[in-house]
């Protein structure tokens, strides 16, 4: 399995996936005016995309969705599950190494597991039925993680408050830390011997875990290899800065979320999420830092909203800029 420490990235294309995807590479490739600049200025770090910025499932399969993320010249995709899809309860091993195969055929790596399932089910909910919900879910995505050849498993390890959720009692701080020690040392033996890595993810918008050091102290408190950091740009941006959060967490950095955010509105909602370069990021800084902690692993643009019209467009889009951000393409004025 790929370190995000290992310095060799890997790119490649297929061809287009049909003429509507044609019509947006077209629009993305460089002018003559545009090039690339010299290998040794371009980020070693490896784009990825989740899924959820894809029309999935209800204008295209998993297997388009794959095509189109290779097409558009990303390296990886980050799955999701779900209880309803093609990662769920409802599927095992053998689905999850089919879906690796598709991957491995159609040229395109996996780059983590992540889940919304932590929202209903909290690890540290004050329901101990949700509570127990939610580490067998953790348990299985686990585990589907490692069938489909990927060790990044995103974790939510607890909430305070979940101010999205109406049926989220809130949750007392010292509990809340405690309960979500107890749920991640508990899933810990099983990561270890699958070798997956749980990353825990800084939400900021759930009340625990708001400061980097925090976020460090809860990972190193359990002083094992399984147990890092999926952070997140985006999640800190109404009151912090990543590029802070970036030096701080340093090499417990395992998998990033590369999401923009806005502060120009007062929205808390999914909506202050912005296509990426559309907000208020300051990513040469940010990229600064990844440089200087000696980040090399996935960056993997999460969004929310595939477009209603042309959904192509934003994967070619974000692919695009994900090349400027990496050094890979520049424009130079005639």
């Amino acid at each position: 399995m790929t370190s995000p420490f290992d310095p060799t990235p890997h790119m490649s294309r297929r061809n287009l996936l049909g003429t509507a995807a044609g019509v947006a590479f077209a629009a993305a490739t460089p002018s003559p005016a545009e090039s690339a600049p010299p290998a040794a200025a371009a980020h070693p770090c490896r784009k990825s995309i989740n899924l959820w910025a894809f029309p999935y499932p209800g204008t295209m399969n998993l297997e388009q969705c794959l095509r189109l993320a290779k097409d558009a010249g990303f390296d990886a995709v980050e799955l999701n599950y779900d209880l309803e899809s093609d990662l769920s309860p409802k599927h095992g091993t053998a689905d999850y190494v089919r879906i690796r195969r598709l991957a491995e055929q159609i040229g395109i790596g996996i780059s983590g597991v992540c889940s919304f399932l932590f929202w209903p089910f909290p690890l540290t909910s004050n329901d101990p039925v949700k509570r127990t919900r939610g580490l067998e879910l953790a348990g299985q995505i686990a585990a589907c993680a490692r069938d489909l050849g990927t060790e990044n498993v995103l974790v939510v390890p607890g909430a305070v408050c979940i101010p999205w959720r109406t049926d989220h009692e809130p949750v007392p701080n010292d509990v809340c830390l405690k309960r979500a020690k107890e749920a991640v040392g508990s899933l810990l033996p099983a990561a270890e011997k699958l070798g997956v890595k749980l990353n825990i993810e800084n939400i900021f918008f759930n009340g625990f875990l708001m400061t980097p050091q925090e976020m460090a102290d809860f990972v190193d408190s359990f002083q094992s290899e399984h147990v890092k950091v999926h952070f997140d740009t985006g999640n800190i941006m109404m009151y912090q800065y990543p590029e802070h959060w970036i030096r701080i967490l340093g090499p417990r950095i395992q998998n990033v979320h590369l999401k923009e955010f806005t502060k120009k509105g007062t929205d808390t909602s999914l909506e202050s999420f912005r296509p990426l370069l559309d907000g208020t990021t300051n990513w040469p800084a940010v990229m600064q830092a990844f440089t200087d902690v000696g980040y090399k692993g996935h960056l993997t643009f999460e969004y929310f909203h595939p477009y209603a019209h042309f959904p192509e467009a934003l994967v070619f889009q974000t692919s695009d800029s994900l090349d400027r951000l990496l050094g890979r393409k520049t424009y130079v004025p005639s």
